[in-house]
């Protein structure tokens, strides 16, 4: 699936918008026949393509998933997130049995930089920026309004979105709550490129402001969003970033975590415990079960901790700040 994403398979089947054989295939995605008729034959295995034998020579087309998830234009599309995965994720996971080992990410390994390093390498050029940022972007087509919508938050009108990247879960917030705006605090580089490539001027309710929101002040708001934030880091630094957003809510206010959540047991989901690897092989941090994020609000100070699941990947914890 990463390779055939990579070579630009899927997108090509959907532009052709008919059947094509592996040879024509082969030659508009300058690759060999064989090792293309072997690709096609192992993602009709995976259902992500159908074939027809015409004259004893298959013709290859997208499924209904690889359409909608894994074609480039459309709405719903993973691609960006396949292309990171196959580029950076899978690299680190290489080096598995090390980070079991030793219990730390292995980007030094993978890519000769550490994981703090990370983002300066990623940021290097504006193309990888934009790429990044489109990964970053992607799963909210699939889950962000489940996220927005697992609890009434209309009652907050100035929300601030840490780490937001380009705007993807704020656009989905404004589409919900029509009385209230959103400001996504980012790294300089990151906003520049947001307001360039993917916040246009029609989106009023969306403003940016640029700040590290672990070295930087963090402004007063009604609600505070944590997207895939606070699973980056250490127990330690949880509680640092947390207690600097309980000093910034305003009475009555809240924060927002949107997480993968275990199972208080850690029996499952799978796909949360293969994230929980994720975060290792990865990030300082993990995936963590609903109580020890209860836990590690009410030691910031926040009360009334709520916990929805979604049915999606990611679900929503908020906590509130007394009045």
């Amino acid at each position: 699936m990463f390779t055939a994403c990579e070579l630009g398979v899927f997108d090509f089947l959907h532009e052709a918008q008919e059947p094509v054989s592996a040879g024509t295939i082969a030659s508009r995605l300058s690759t060999s026949v064989d090792g293309m008729e072997r690709l096609l034959d192992a993602c009709v295995g995976l259902k992500l393509l159908k074939v027809d034998l015409k004259n004893n020579e298959g013709y290859y087309s997208n499924t209904n998933v690889s359409t909608v998830y894994l074609v480039k234009s459309s709405p719903r599309s993973l691609y960006h997130m396949m292309i990171y995965y196959s580029q950076t994720t899978y690299k680190c996971w290489h080096f598995l049995p090390q980070a079991v080992r030793e219990g730390k990410s292995q980007y030094e390994r993978a890519f000769g930089i550490s994981s703090k390093e990370v983002f300066g390498a990623i940021y290097r050029s504006e193309e990888q920026m934009v790429n990044f940022m489109h990964n970053m972007d992607t799963i909210w087509n699939i889950c962000g309004k489940d996220v927005i919508q697992a609890f009434d938050l209309s009652e907050f009108h100035t929300v601030f979105d840490l780490g937001g990247c380009s705007g993807g879960l704020a656009k989905q917030f404004v589409s919900t709550y029509k009385e209230s705006t959103v400001t996504i605090m980012e790294l300089p580089k990151v906003v520049q490129t947001a307001k360039k490539h993917f916040v246009t001027d029609k989106e009023q309710q969306i403003y940016f402001v640029e700040g590290d929101f672990f070295n930087d002040p963090v402004p007063e708001a009604d609600l505070f969003i944590m997207a895939r934030i606070i699973h980056d880091w250490t127990e330690e630094k949880c509680l640092e970033l947390l207690q600097k957003i309980y000093q910034s809510c305003r009475p009555g206010g809240g924060v927002l975590l949107v997480e993968v959540l275990l199972n208080e047991d850690r029996s499952g989901p799978v796909t949360s415990q293969l994230f929980s690897l994720n975060m290792l092989v990865q990030t300082e941090g993990r995936e963590r079960t609903p109580s020890e994020y209860t836990k590690l609000l009410t030691n910031s100070g926040f009360r009334d901790i709520e916990v929805k699941a979604t049915g999606k990947i990611y679900d929503a914890i908020l906590g509130r700040k007394g009045i």
